[in-house]
């Protein structure tokens, strides 16, 4: 769950098991908040085509009978429907398109788009099932409490994965050209929605081999704290991870007790070791930043290079398409 509580009082506080719980470390936690901003990346820039969000729209679910799957489509505006597009989602949709928040991922994307520095790409932000009588999740309230957020993204099962490849996948493709490569697809998220891109990839690496993880929630809410074991267990896969957490990150501290399976910083740094261990190809920052996106927005542009550093590119110096910025297809 992602905490929009600024800073944590050294309380206890009681609160759902599928929760974050407050901090309790002495002495008091600083704002490890307060030195990061949105820089020039995130936002809109004069010139700079801007792609359209399509929706909401629905997406029926029989992985988890009886809910639904809210998304929205980012479509670029250098999109050409005859030529194979990238594809990268985001869980949690709502926050990462909420164009006054910490995120703006299709700022982000339209900027970096125009100057090549990721592909083109369709964007899709997917928020967590919930049953037509359940609210939709807001910038307040990401659904701990009132949808299937915790089932969906804190399992280490397959179903998750089904619904992005088995539901959403088809959905997409009927009205998008998007890239068969699973190199050319990549998934990402904060907090639950972290874990749940990484077990997507994990699962389904034949589907998706691009890994976005912000304060990932790789901790026993439903048993996340065992993927440095699973990993160093399992053949390697072949996907690309970028992880980024804070120091002050909720550290499993409650009622003066300390439990490390509970700590989100400790839990992502063994994340990290063993993929480097395994060789896989993981890059991580490691900020001052409480559980939230503050950190994640500020460098999310960084880690969307780096995740998509290898798109096709031409080395001819004559090519004036290649050393010009993407322009807008005519429709």
């Amino acid at each position: 769950m992602i905490n929009t509580v600024r800073s944590f009082v050294c309380l206890a506080v009681v609160m759902p098991a599928t929760l974050t719980f407050a901090q309790t470390s002495s002495p008091k936690t600083p704002d490890g908040n307060s030195q990061y901003r949105l820089g020039p990346d995130s936002l809109p820039q004069e010139g700079v085509p801007k792609g359209e969000i399509r929706g909401p729209f629905t997406l029926p679910c029989e992985v988890y009978p009886g809910t639904q799957h809210t998304y929205w489509v980012y479509v670029p505006a250098q999109y050409d429907k005859d030529v194979p597009a990238a594809l990268m989602v985001y869980q949690d949709g709502q926050a990462f398109k909420d164009e006054n928040g910490d995120m703006r991922a299709q700022n982000v994307m339209d900027n970096l788009i125009y100057r090549r520095e990721i592909p083109v790409m369709i964007g899709v932000f997917i928020n967590p099932g919930r049953t037509p009588e359940q609210p939709e999740p807001t910038p307040r309230e990401w659904g701990d409490r009132n949808t299937n957020r915790p089932t969906e993204y804190n399992s280490l099962d397959d179903k998750y994965a089904r619904v992005i490849t088995e539901e959403l996948l088809p959905a997409l493709e009927k009205d998008y050209n998007i890239s068969k490569d699973p190199e050319m697809r990549g998934i990402g998220g904060s907090s639950s929605g972290a874990i749940a891109a990484f077990t997507v990839a994990w699962e389904r690496p034949n589907q998706f081999r691009k890994v976005l993880s912000n304060v990932g929630s790789f901790v026993n809410l439903r048993g996340g704290h065992v993927y440095p074991e699973k990993i160093l267990e399992s053949e390697k896969k072949p996907i690309r991870v970028y992880l980024c957490d804070g120091r002050n990150d909720n550290r499993g501290l409650r009622n003066g007790q300390y439990d490390e399976t509970r700590d989100w910083f400790h839990q992502n740094v063994r994340l990290m070791k063993a993929l480097t261990q395994k060789s896989y190809d993981v890059n991580y920052s490691w900020g001052m930043n409480l559980h939230g996106q503050k950190f994640g927005g500020a460098i999310l542009p960084e880690m969307m290079r780096w995740l998509w550093r290898d798109g096709p590119v031409s080395t001819d110096p004559r090519d004036m398409i290649e050393r010009n910025f993407r322009q807008p297809v005519a429709r």
